[in-house]
């Protein structure tokens, strides 16, 4: 099928007009702050025309009509009083616009961690951990502008010109059509331009995003340069990634200020119009009424015509904010593959019901004719796998290297999407995984277990601690369980960083355990221990280890066996 010429185009401003609206969607929380800042800037324009008009009465009436001070005080004190209000005005229109602001970021953040939640575990792991940070923080900091900015001066340039050429036509209607007739200009610059600076923003945080990436992974991986001698090129990787955000930053300011001194060139040859015009009427050489404009008048034009174009070319300066913002929610899309809406908007409540009799006494997993494929392999590693998991049942998990334990205990926690096949879990059933590298963060291993519960006690925390042999080692460290430990169980080692990972499973205390290697870089003494408490925890819920150990095998009552190839030995499944 052929593809239109424009289809580019067409596809790009439906791109854009989708991303605006998402855009959009972000500041609904605020809506009732949108309209505050709509409505004061809109009235700060409208009492702009009051104050140029006391200041062209007061000039006409001093300087011309010679009037005596007296009459001029009461429309003096006006003046001031407006000014009062209009700075009142601009303080609320910002500080609502700053309220709409947060409420957007905080969406933003929100909608992203959502959908990262989401994306599972899996995914995530094929991903920069920096670049998504970027998703939070960069790229939410970018469309503070276009609330704070763009937003609000979009509204300003509908009203307040339209209010002001109206004024002015009633004063002189000349004037008023150099106005009308000028002010396209602006915004068509201001669209050449901003097509640019929308380009070179994504460009520039698309940059922000990778050298995040790139520093944050040197970062985690800085003793292994080390080790391997690789430093100082390392070094000079991030002094080129950090010089392609410098590059990058300034193309974005060149556009600034070039388009600024644009369109602030066209407006003041606008103004320059109107000031020729009427002094030119002045000195007689131009008659385009019956009677010379007033110096009131005169002046009153002259103060409206700058700003006319004040909106025009304060639109002009925000339409960066808008090609940044446009350029975060590009960012997102591509990093998350579409641009995550609030799901939780709209969605129905979620209503509790009774299993029935039926699910209540089936068996708590149920797998039929499934096929399991890791994210990114290019076959499958289980093929056509069939068995149940009866309650209080445990099931030894067992194969060579790359026969898909790991895979299917992540398909039984939801992680992985079937390829074909089906998972059945009896409704209500909670389910705990414990993976061969649970993730540990820098804090206490106690802080790190209560990930799991915050609300347990210290004797809870200790009992599950001694049930999976982190007390072993927790009570040779100087602080017990309250010792500090890096990121990812730094000062650990892999068999006390998945005891860890165990007693946190244990802490939340589910009804189906899936444990990939819970024994491995263990000695016989504590895998023996850790077994016969196991096991007394265990008592009436279901266990699912993958394993390599004859000793958890034996403490198993089934055995499942898989194969390199995908198959199973149906003979060692239940009957």
């Amino acid at each position: 099928m052929s593809i239109p010429p424009d289809a580019t185009v067409v596809e790009t401003a439906a791109l854009r007009r989708q991303r605006l609206r998402w855009l959009g969607g972000l500041g609904v929380a605020a809506r009732r702050q949108q309209r505050l800042a709509a409505l004061c800037i809109c009235l700060s324009g409208a009492l702009l025309i009051g104050q140029a008009a006391a200041i062209a009465w007061l000039i006409q009436a001093v300087l011309v009509d010679h009037r005596p001070l007296a009459e001029a005080t009461p429309v003096l004190l006006g003046l001031l009083g407006l000014l009062a209000v209009r700075a009142a005005l601009g303080t609320a229109t910002q500080a609502a616009a700053g309220d709409v602001a947060d409420a957007a970021r905080l969406a933003l953040r929100e909608r992203v961690y959502r959908r990262l939640l989401g994306r599972g575990p899996l995914w995530l792991r094929q991903q920069r951990t920096g670049e998504m940070g970027e998703l939070m923080l960069a790229h939410a900091d970018a469309i503070e502008s276009y609330y704070t900015g763009y937003q609000p001066v979009r509204i300003e340039v509908v009203v307040v010109p339209l209010l002001i050429a109206l004024a002015v036509a009633w004063a002189d209607w000349v004037v008023a059509l150099i106005l009308v007739f000028t002010a396209p200009l602006v915004p068509f610059f201001m669209m050449l331009v901003g097509w640019g600076a929308e380009a070179a923003g994504r460009a520039q945080l698309g940059e922000l995003a990778r050298m995040s990436g790139h520093f944050a992974d040197r970062i985690k991986g800085l003793g292994l340069l080390r080790l391997y001698g690789r430093g100082e090129a390392e070094l000079a990787g991030v002094e080129a990634a950090a010089e392609g955000v410098r590059e990058r930053t300034m193309k974005v300011l060149r556009i600034a200020f070039l388009s600024s001194t644009v369109l602030e060139f066209f407006a003041s040859v606008s103004v320059a119009m109107v000031a020729l015009y009427l002094g030119l009427s002045y000195l007689g050489l131009m008659s385009l009424h019956a009677q010379v404009p007033t110096l009131g008048i005169g002046v009153f034009c002259l103060l409206l015509a700058p700003e006319f174009y004040a909106p025009l070319r304060r639109l002009a300066a925000h339409y960066h904010d808008r090609a940044n913002a446009l350029a975060a929610a590009a960012e997102v899309e591509r990093l998350l593959g579409e641009l995550p809406e609030d799901v939780t908007a709209d969605a129905p409540a979620a209503t509790a019901r009774t299993p029935e009799l039926l699910e209540a006494n089936a068996p708590p997993v149920v797998v039929r004719d499934l096929s399991l494929r890791p994210l990114g392999a290019q076959h499958d590693v289980v093929q056509h796998l069939s068995f149940h998991i009866e309650a209080g049942q445990r099931v030894a998990l067992v194969g060579p290297s790359g026969s898909g334990k790991s895979t299917l205990l992540e398909a039984l926690a939801g992680w992985l999407p079937p390829q074909s096949g089906s998972i059945v879990l009896r409704p209500g059933l909670e389910i705990g995984y414990a993976g061969q590298r649970p993730y540990l963060f820098h804090g206490s291993i106690a802080d790190n277990l209560r990930l799991a519960d915050p609300g347990a006690t210290d004797a809870h925390l200790r009992a599950v601690a001694e049930a999976a042999q982190v007390m072993r080692f927790a009570a040779a460290l100087p602080q017990g369980l309250d010792t500090v430990i890096g990121e990812r169980g730094f000062g650990l080692s892999g068999g006390e960083a998945r005891r860890i990972g165990l007693a946190r499973l244990l802490l939340r205390d589910p009804q189906l355990l899936l444990l990939d290697e819970p024994t491995a870089f263990l000695d016989p003494e504590t895998e023996a221990d850790l077994l016969r408490t196991l096991a007394a925890f265990a008592r009436g819920r279901s266990v699912v280890i993958a394993t390599h150990s004859e000793a958890a095998m034996r403490w198993a009552d089934t055995r499942l066996t898989l194969t390199a190839g995908g198959a199973r030995h149906a003979s060692e499944l239940p009957a």
